[in-house]
């Protein structure tokens, strides 16, 4: 900041002044990025992402909740959503599918054994809910939790690497019989501070008939918390219910984590 000069010379004052803000104005248009490229004067346009966020509390994460009515389709709520397991997600991956990359087949222990006890994330650190919905023979499975952030950050990056260590492998249950199993990408909506989307697919049998189970499986961090959602089954996936829920509960959890009550109304998170 300049000294107010010591006499009134306004006419050389104001065409300083006028100099100065055609000097900030034109480096404004400039690139704001620090040496590492980092933005290091990005403000975020959304009132709630510049409020501290509150803990979760178990009310909390029960608000966070999607509801039947913020889903597209014809989806029920289901009360006995915590008891659901797929027995098509039960098996011992085969290690000879990882000849040269025999950690490769921990992981994808890690992960099947993740998605049937529904704990991609691993245990939350803090309160934690629960909901599901049935659309035919389709399930998905929504949860809100609070979790360790080191941990959350290391989960998430887990889950990212298993398309490239877990593209394809072998599992086989209790009866002997093989299920073949293939992870790969798939984007989600950008919500939240961190996200991650994958494609599962389980061929194998069912009543001595072949079968294919598909499912979505999706996380996305909101700071410290987290939503996890599986989404599919025998008739395939139903993709934009995975893209609405992510959408809509991203936003149900901010509001939460802002010391506000989400709207009743479906999608109204306003």
């Amino acid at each position: 900041m300049t000294q107010r000069p010591s006499r009134p010379v306004r006419v050389l004052a104001s065409a300083l002044a006028a100099g100065a803000l055609l000097t900030t104005a034109a480096c404004s248009d400039g690139d704001d990025s620090g040496a590492d490229g980092a933005d290091t004067t990005r403000i975020s346009s959304s009132p709630l992402a510049q409020e501290s966020p509150a803990a979760l509390t178990p009310a909390g994460a029960r608000a966070a909740l999607v509801t039947e009515g913020d889903l597209e389709g014809d989806w029920d709520q289901v009360k006995d959503a915590a008891d659901w397991r797929d027995s098509l997600l039960v098996g011992k991956v085969d290690v000879a599918d990882f000849l040269t990359a025999k950690t490769n087949a921990a992981d994808c222990q890690r992960f099947l054994d993740a998605l049937y006890s529904d704990d991609l994330l691993g245990k939350p650190s803090g309160a934690s809910a629960l909901t599901g919905f049935e659309e035919g023979d389709s399930r998905l499975l929504y949860q809100v939790a609070a979790y360790d952030r080191k941990a959350l950050s290391g989960s998430l990056a887990w889950l990212k690497s298993l398309p490239v260590t877990c593209d394809q492998f072998t599992a086989t249950d209790s009866s002997g019989g093989k299920r073949t199993v293939q992870v790969t990408e798939r984007s989600l909506p950008k919500e939240g501070d961190a996200r991650q989307g994958l494609r599962v697919t389980v061929q194998g049998t069912s009543g001595g008939a072949a079968t294919t189970l598909t499912l979505d499986v999706a996380a996305l961090r909101v700071g410290t918390d987290a939503i996890t959602i599986t989404n599919g089954g025998l008739d395939g996936v139903d993709g934009d219910s995975t893209d609405t829920a992510a959408e809509l509960g991203t936003g149900r959890l901010e509001q939460v984590q802002a010391g506000r009550t989400p709207s009743a109304n479906p999608g109204d998170t306003d």
